[in-house]
């Protein structure tokens, strides 16, 4: 007779069944994401102050570099600090989830081999660490706002659409770099490389209007977090940055191709994980 509490575990279990599994394990999310967390901060005198410094400091260097050196601020309707900030939230969000999800079977070879669970799990719970600091960076904007006297219209009740958006983008990249990353460790050495890669080519200090004459633009625009920046911005900066739908589209097609490529991909090498860590 079958315990309340009792599981059978099955091969080959539809989607469905699968994703049922994972919505009565959620709390495995909880734990896994609240550990990763704690071991980021442990034994650092400042402690999750980090998840304030390493914004603002950013924030300075390009305010410094692309405002103060290359003088953009001087084309700017708006301190070029609030310009800065949307773009720094959501390149250390996005980067941050991209590198925790990449590494995230790696990283829990020991977990993986031992219990079962379904591992979507893990990756799934490589969000927790980004939002906070994600969280932290909003806050962090308002306070600048206050400071310059900026009100945000209405735009920012889609905010956190652009951030769920730059989260499945990360999902999708990433999930996909961590079944590659447990059969060749390679992967692991790449994405570092990729991450600083793409935070030059990324709109993180501008904004790509000063790009719309160039022939390379529309190739520009196919970056995923060009989409989610330029949205981000639209949402908080007002009439200052217009809706751009040549970084909006191809940020949707990519989400949602890489998405359900990975999910598949996930699910199809799921099972062989324990043989390669």
């Amino acid at each position: 007779m079958k315990k309340e509490n009792e599981i059978i575990i099955k091969a080959g279990k539809s989607t469905l069944n699968y994703w049922r599994e994972v919505w009565r394990q959620r709390e495995l999310f909880w734990i896994l994401g609240k550990r990763d967390v704690m071991v980021r901060y442990k034994q650092t005198i400042l402690g999750i102050a980090w998840a304030v410094i390493r914004p603002l400091l950013t924030a300075m260097v390009m305010v410094f570099a692309f405002g103060k050196i290359a003088k953009l601020e001087q084309v700017s309707s708006i301190p070029y600090m609030l310009v800065v900030i949307p773009g720094v939230i959501i390149w250390l969000f996005f980067s941050q989830c991209l590198s925790q999800i990449s590494n995230s079977i790696v990283g829990n070879g020991n977990l993986v081999s031992k219990v079962y669970f379904p591992r979507m799990i893990i990756p799934f719970s490589s969000l927790l660490v980004g939002l906070l600091d994600a969280i932290i960076a909003f806050a962090m904007f308002f306070i600048f706002c206050f400071y310059y006297q900026f009100l945000p219209n209405w735009h920012i009740i889609f905010a956190p659409i652009f951030l769920i958006l730059a989260y499945l983008a990360a999902f999708g990249a990433g999930l996909f770099a961590s079944v590659l990353n447990v059969k060749y460790r390679d992967i692991g050495q790449i994405i570092p490389f990729v991450v600083q890669f793409g935070y030059f080519i990324s709109p993180v200090a501008y904004t790509v209007d000063i790009y719309k004459d160039k022939w390379w633009y529309s190739i520009y625009n196919l970056n995923p977090v060009v989409g989610a920046i330029d949205g981000l911005r639209w949402s908080l900066l007002n009439d200052f940055s217009p809706f751009n739908w040549q970084s909006f589209l191809p940020l949707i097609v990519f989400v949602i191709f890489s998405v359900i490529t990975s999910i598949w991909f996930f699910r199809k090498n799921e099972n062989s994980f324990v043989d390669h860590l």
